[in-house]
C-alpha cells in the first residue's frame, strides 16, 4: 500500500518566529500559523473558523524565516505531518502533539502593496540570496530561486495566455 504524507498550508503567523540552534549548530525555528476557513451555513449565514497549527523549520529556511517573517505576515507552507510525543513533567502523562515540519517556505504579499509584495521573495530593499528550498531535518536542500525576477517559475506554464512570439527560443542543444 502507497502512503503519502504532505502538508499544504496558507496562513499568517501568530507571532514572531523562535529562532535556536542545535548543539552541532543546525539552525531551528518554530512558527505558527493561524489559517482561517468561511462558509455559508444552511442558513445563509457567514460563518468562519480559526485553525492553528505549528510548524518546524530548519536549516536556512528557518533563519530566513527569522529575518523576513513577523507576527501577522502572510506564509505558504509545504511541509509533512510529525507526531511529537513525551512525559509531561507535572502530571507524568503520556502527550502527544501533530505539528507540520516544512519542507519549503514561501514569502506572501505583506499587504501594504509596495513592490515588495510579490509572492516568494524577501521584502523590497532587501538583497538577501534564495528564499525557497527543500530542508527536511538536516537542514540541507536548500536551493536558490531561479535568476530574474523573483516572479518567474520554473517548470512548464500553469495557463493564462501564451508568451509572445519574440519570447519563444528554439534551441538545438537537447540536454538530455
Amino acid at each position: 500500500m502507497a502512503n503519502l504524507n504532505k502538508v499544504l498550508l496558507l496562513g499568517n503567523l501568530t507571532r514572531d518566529p523562535e529562532l535556536r540552534y542545535t548543539p552541532k549548530g543546525t539552525a531551528v525555528a518554530d512558527i505558527a500559523l493561524a489559517i482561517n476557513r468561511v462558509w455559508t451555513n444552511e442558513q445563509n449565514q457567514r460563518q468562519e473558523e480559526t485553525t492553528y497549527v505549528d510548524i518546524t523549520l530548519w536549516g536556512r529556511q528557518a533563519e530566513l524565516a527569522q529575518q523576513y517573517l513577523t507576527k501577522g505576515r502572510g506564509c505558504f507552507i509545504e511541509g509533512r505531518l510529525q507526531m511529537d510525543t513525551w512525559e509531561d513533567k507535572a502530571t507524568g502523562q503520556k502527550r502527544s502533539k501533530l505539528k507540520v515540519v516544512a519542507e519549503n517556505l514561501q514569502f506572501l504579499p505583506d499587504g501594504k502593496g509596495g513592490p515588495g509584495g510579490h509572492m516568494g521573495g524577501p521584502p523590497s530593499g532587501s538583497s538577501s540570496p534564495g528564499y525557497s528550498g527543500g530542508g527536511g531535518g538536516n537542514g540541507g536542500g536548500y536551493s536558490r530561486p531561479p535568476a530574474g525576477p523573483p516572479q518567474q517559475r520554473s517548470g512548464p506554464p500553469q495557463g493564462g495566455s501564451a508568451a509572445p512570439q519574440e519570447d519563444y527560443h528554439e534551441e538545438d542543444d537537447i540536454p538530455f
